[in-house]
């Protein structure tokens, strides 16, 4: 019974409210389009967008650069601080890792292999 009285008042109120056509209104963006991910990024976001578009790499997501090793193009190696532990695997299948201390400064050589090493800084980009 409420079913009825609802469909009735509804047909109802459909067929006695003609609305008249309404031009399309248009949307305030409409005139510049839709706005980029570029001008939509705020804080971080918009650090790292800009960051890459400039060619750096915030977060060392991209393969680094190869580096010949010796003292005229070191092996750089980012830093926060002064210093830094380092690693270096020096053959391809040598399976020991020789560790030291690289500190600021000139670049360093690796006490087995002679591969040069230098530290540079790292900001972080939050």
């Amino acid at each position: 019974m409420a079913a009825r009285l609802l469909l009735r008042s509804a047909f109802r109120a459909a067929t006695t409210c003609r609305a008249a056509p309404v031009r399309a209104v248009t949307r305030g963006m409409a005139a510049r389009g839709i706005p980029s991910d570029e001008d939509q990024a705020t804080g971080m976001e918009k650090v790292i967008m800009t960051a890459l578009k400039d060619g750096a790499d915030p977060y060392n997501m991209m393969k680094p650069r190869d580096y010949a090793g010796s003292k005229t193009d070191p092996h750089l190696v980012p830093s926060i601080t002064n210093k830094r532990i380092v690693g270096c695997l020096c053959e391809e299948d040598n399976t020991a890792v020789v560790w030291f201390w690289l500190h600021e400064g000139e670049p360093q050589r690796c006490p087995s292999c002679g591969s040069h090493y230098k530290l540079v800084a790292h900001e972080l980009p939050h």
